[in-house]
C-alpha cells in the first residue's frame, strides 16, 4: 500500500519550503522531498524584500529572518571597474519610493542558506514532513491524484498525493516530464565563482556590498563581488566561456589573479574556500500548471540575480499557491481555483524575470543591449507592491487587467494588493496588512455587511471573517480602497483584493463574488 499525503513537494529550496510553510499555516500537511542531504550550504540568493517579509510575518518568521541578517551597517550597490574603483554608477536606494508609506514591514538580509534552515524548522512545526537524500523517480497523474515513486537509501516506495508541487530547480525534471517548454532570452553569461575569506574592510568598509564589475581584464569582461553572512567572507566571480573552458581552467594562480582584479588590490591576502560555476539567464515556463502539478520557483522562472527578486519571487510563489491548494483540499473551493496559479503567477514571473534580465544587461553587459530593449524598472517598490493578479478575482467593468499600477496611488481594484493603512486600535497602532493571511477578510464599516459575511461563512463553510472598522478600530481606509463608508472590500488570504462593493449592497452580491472566486 502506498503512502498518502495531501501535497507532495519536490525540492527543499526557497520555493518548496515556503510552500510547505504556508500550507501548514492553512492547516494542510505536506511531504517535502529533497535529493540533496541538506538545505543549501552556500550563501546564494540573499535578502528578503518587504513584501516577502509581510508574508513571512504571517508565518511568524519575520523576526527570525531579521535575526539571521548581518549587522545593519548599510548597503552599497555599485557598477564599477573593481571593488576599489573607479565607480561608474552607484544605485541609491534612498531615491526610491518611501516604503514606510506602503508597508509596516522592514526588509531582512538573511542568506539563502540561513533562510532555508529557518523555513525547514517552521515547516516541520506546522506539520510538514521533510526528507532529505530522497529523490522523485517517476510520477503519473489522473483525476484521483498523483502517484509518485520515491527513492532513498532504503530503496523505492510509492506515494499517493492529491497534488504535486514542482520546486525542483531550473532544470526541473518534473517540468520536462510534463512536456512543458520554456521561453525567454536564454543564457546571459556563465560565471566561475569563489567563496573567499579576506579582510576587505579597507576596500568596502563594514557595509554589505554588491558590485557589478565591467573590466576587460577580467575573464569574460565582467565580474562581481558580494557580501555573505560573515564579515570576512565574500563571493567573487568572473565570466567564462563554457565552450572553451571549465572550472579546471582556473587553477589557483589564475583564480587568485582574477579575484584580486575583482577586488582591485593586487597584493591583498585571501583564502579560497571553494569554487563552482553558475549560469545566469532568463527562462520562463510556458505553463505553470498541468493537471494536478504546479510549478514554483526556478522550475517556473529563472532570472539573473541583478535586482534581488529571484529568491523573493520563489517565496511568494509558495505563498500565493498554498492558500489555493488548502482551500481546494478542505472542500471550500472547486478545483478551478487552481487554474488561477498559471493565470496569475506566470505574467508576474515573466515581468520580474525580464526586468532582472535588463538589470543585468545595464549593470554588467551593456554591449548586449538590443534596439527594442526597454530600460528596467529599478525601483523595487513597483515590483513588490504594484503588480496585480487578474485571475481569482471579480473584475470590475472597464478594468482592462493591467499588470502594474502605481503603488503610491492605490486603486483598490480587484486584483490589486490591499493597501497599507494605519489603524488605531485599543492595543495600539496596526496596519490593515496585519489583518490578512489566514482567511478571507471583509473590510467594512457597515454592520449589515459584517452580518452578511458571518452568515455566509457559516452557510458556505468557508474561512471568512468580517473586520468591522470604526468604533474601536479606526483609520482613513476608504479612500485607498475606493469605497464609501457603506461599502465593503473582500480580501483574499494572500492580501489581494478579490471583490469590492463601492457602496451599499446585498448579501447576494457577496455570495456571488465568493462563489466566483472559489469556483463554487
Amino acid at each position: 500500500m502506498s503512502e498518502r499525503t495531501p501535497v507532495l513537494i519536490v525540492g527543499a529550496g526557497l520555493a518548496g519550503l515556503s510552500t510547505a510553510v504556508f500550507l501548514g499555516l492553512h492547516g494542510t500537511p505536506s511531504l517535502v522531498v529533497e535529493r540533496h542531504p541538506t538545505t543549501s550550504t552556500q550563501p546564494k540568493a540573499r535578502g528578503q524584500q518587504h513584501h516577502v517579509m509581510e508574508a513571512l510575518n504571517y508565518a511568524g518568521l519575520a523576526d527570525a529572518m531579521v535575526g539571521a541578517s548581518p549587522r545593519d551597517t548599510g548597503f552599497q550597490l555599485r557598477i564599477a571597474e573593481s571593488a576599489s574603483g573607479p565607480v561608474f554608477r552607484e544605485i541609491l536606494h534612498d531615491t526610491f519610493i518611501p516604503l514606510d508609506e506602503l508597508t509596516p514591514c522592514r526588509s531582512a538580509d538573511a542568506s539563502q542558506a540561513s533562510a532555508e534552515r529557518i523555513l525547514v524548522e517552521r515547516a516541520r512545526e506546522l506539520g510538514a514532513e521533510i526528507r532529505f537524500s530522497t529523490a522523485l523517480e517517476s510520477f503519473e497523474q489522473d483525476e484521483s491524484g498523483v502517484r509518485a515513486v520515491l527513492s532513498d537509501a532504503g530503496g523505492t516506495h510509492a506515494v499517493h498525493a492529491d497534488y504535486l508541487v514542482a520546486a525542483d530547480g531550473h532544470r526541473s525534471p518534473i517540468r520536462e516530464r510534463l512536456g512543458i517548454g520554456t521561453h525567454g532570452r536564454g543564457a546571459l553569461w556563465h560565471s566561475v565563482l569563489w567563496l573567499i575569506r579576506a579582510d576587505l574592510a579597507p576596500v568596502v568598509g563594514d557595509r554589505q556590498v554588491l558590485y557589478n564589475l565591467q573590466n576587460p581584464q577580467l575573464s569574460g569582461g565582467m565580474g562581481f563581488l558580494v557580501s555573505t553572512d560573515r564579515p570576512d567572507e565574500f563571493v567573487a566571480g568572473v565570466g567564462y566561456d563554457p565552450q572553451r573552458e571549465d572550472l579546471a581552467d582556473f587553477p589557483e594562480e589564475r583564480a587568485l589573479d582574477q579575484i584580486r582584479m575583482v577586488i582591485g588590490k593586487p597584493d591583498v591576502e585571501l583564502e579560497i574556500l571553494n569554487a563552482d560555476t553558475t549560469t545566469a539567464g532568463m527562462h520562463v515556463a510556458d505553463r505553470f500548471s498541468s493537471g494536478r502539478v504546479h510549478l514554483v520557483g526556478d522550475a517556473a522562472h529563472t532570472m539573473p540575480p541583478q535586482g534581488g527578486m529571484g529568491g523573493n519571487t520563489a517565496v511568494m510563489d509558495g505563498f500565493y499557491l498554498a492558500w489555493k491548494l488548502a482551500a481546494v483540499l478542505r472542500g471550500e473551493a472547486g478545483p478551478g481555483l487552481l487554474d488561477s496559479h498559471d493565470v496569475e503567477r506566470r505574467p508576474v514571473g515573466e515581468l520580474i524575470a525580464k526586468n532582472q534580465y535588463m538589470n543585468a544587461i545595464v549593470r554588467s553587459m551593456p554591449h548586449l543591449m538590443r534596439p527594442d530593449d526597454t530600460p528596467p524598472i529599478e525601483d523595487a517598490a513597483v515590483l513588490m507592491f504594484g503588480y496585480r493578479h487578474n485571475g481569482a478575482v471579480v473584475a470590475e467593468p472597464c478594468d482592462e487587467g493591467e499588470l502594474l499600477e502605481e503603488p503610491t496611488e492605490p486603486t483598490g481594484r480587484p486584483g490589486s494588493r490591499a493597501p497599507h493603512v494605519r489603524l488605531s486600535t485599543p492595543d495600539g497602532e496596526r496596519s490593515t496588512i496585519d489583518l490578512f493571511g489566514r482567511e478571507f477578510v471583509l473590510l467594512t464599516e457597515s454592520e449589515t455587511w459584517a452580518e452578511s459575511a458571518e452568515k455566509l461563512a457559516e452557510d458556505l463553510g468557508i474561512r471568512l471573517r468580517a473586520q468591522l472598522l470604526g468604533g474601536e478600530v479606526t483609520g482613513d481606509w476608504t479612500g485607498k480602497y475606493g469605497v464609501t463608508a457603506d461599502g465593503a472590500v473582500l480580501v483574499r488570504p494572500d492580501r489581494f483584493i478579490a471583490w469590492r462593493a463601492k457602496g451599499a449592497g446585498s448579501a447576494a452580491d457577496l455570495e456571488s463574488a465568493l462563489r466566483a472566486v472559489l469556483d463554487r
